[in-house]
């Protein structure tokens, strides 16, 4: 018998910029021009059937003005297709077209292109670069900055995926004019849920700011994009890999992302995660680390921003508590919750430990005493 020893030690550089403005997609070409991921001129830019019309055909159409060689891949839009098949799909449309490993990748699109084509990208050809041009606020608040990427599975959603930082983030506020009102709302629950966890000025200025905010005001836009991404840095710096701090970023994603899945995507991921929000406080206040004044405030900020703050009637509660334990937090079988101390703030329950367990019977409590906060 013998032993050899594999020694491989890695120091890797994944820093990267996150430029927010208007109608960026000149920077975008200017940027890849001037050496963005390098020598590379094979990109495939990767949509949905809505984005395609909207943003995704002038990408490509300057790309191929440039002189680089660009295919579109279009995948049906919506949550249902964050699957594996949609990104088997795509990988032989790329494969029938000759891409392999000297490509890259741009998402244009919301939080559904970029986590799958960030997944795409991490191992198409054993890894190739991505870029991340987000057209959503829900994208621009979360899911294309952190590096993140996954896909979701009938048993819960972003159970299958890996860490894959982009090269690039372009987040093009001038495309949230194109969104359904529901859209935008969807995308402020993760805006408040930063606001609840890291920044109680944050949550005032969101209080005293959201019809500015729901009207798409240029100051105001600016103003909550960079916060947000000011945020989630000061989170992802610390714990890339979240293996302690970055679990806050979770915060009413437990209950949040099993009633999306029951709903059957009824509901749009930041509405259930509303929903997540508030039970979450329910919790905090059970446990003695938020107050009645603090709940309210946390409730009816997010019926300003125009999301519901009960458990649809047509979720079963019992079902719900089922679901619950699919959740990536579940440790050993036991439901793990992250919840907010006050307003702007998280507890830390010991050293780099922001969960607590709770037992099934307290979840179901908490579940089945949530009034209709609609009412």
């Amino acid at each position: 018998m013998s032993t050899f020893n594999v020694e491989l030690k890695r120091v890797i550089d994944d820093t990267y910029e996150i430029e927010t403005g208007y109608e960026l997609t000149e920077k975008l070409i200017s940027d890849i021009k001037d050496g963005l991921v390098g020598k590379i001129k094979k990109f495939a830019v990767i949509t949905d059937s809505i984005v395609e019309k909207l943003y995704a055909n002038k990408i490509y159409n300057r790309l191929c003005e440039e002189g680089y060689k660009a295919d579109l891949f279009v995948f049906e839009a919506g949550e249902k297709s964050k699957v594996r098949k949609t990104k088997e799909v795509v990988e032989d449309a790329m494969l029938e077209k000759e891409y392999r490993r000297d490509c890259c990748v741009i998402a244009v699109g919301g939080g559904v292109v970029t986590d799958l084509a960030g997944f795409l990208a991490g191992t198409f050809a054993r890894g190739v670069p991505f870029i991340n041009y987000a057209t959503t606020l829900l994208a621009a608040a979360d899911a294309s900055v952190g590096g993140k990427t996954a896909v979701d599975t009938p048993r819960a959603t972003n159970l299958i995926g890996l860490f894959n930082q982009p090269e690039k983030v372009y987040i093009d506020i001038a495309t949230w004019k194109t969104l359904p009102k529901s859209q935008i709302s969807s995308g402020m629950a993760e805006t408040i849920k930063h606001a609840c966890m890291a920044d109680a000025e944050f949550f005032k200025y969101l209080e005293d700011n959201m019809d500015k905010i729901m009207q798409l005001d240029k100051e105001a836009c600016d103003h909550i994009s960079n916060k947000n991404c000011e945020i989630k840095y000061k989170v992802v710096m610390q714990d890339e890999k979240e293996s302690g701090l970055r679990e806050i970023l979770n915060l009413g994603h437990t209950v949040g992302r099993a009633i999306e899945t029951l709903s059957e995507y009824r509901l749009l991921h930041g509405e259930a995660v509303s929903i997540g929000l508030v039970a979450q406080t329910h919790l905090a206040r059970k446990l003695g680390y938020m107050d009645d004044s603090e709940v309210r405030r946390v409730r009816n900020l997010l019926k300003k921003a125009n999301l519901p703050v009960a458990i649809p009637e047509y979720i079963d509660r019992e079902a719900l508590v089922d679901k619950l334990y699919t959740d990536k937090k579940v440790r050993d079988g036991k439901l793990r919750f992250v919840v907010q101390y006050g307003i702007g703030s998280m507890v830390e329950f010991d050293k780099n430990n922001f969960g607590i367990e709770v037992s099934r019977e307290e979840a179901a409590k908490i579940i089945n005493e949530m009034e209709d906060e609609n009412g």
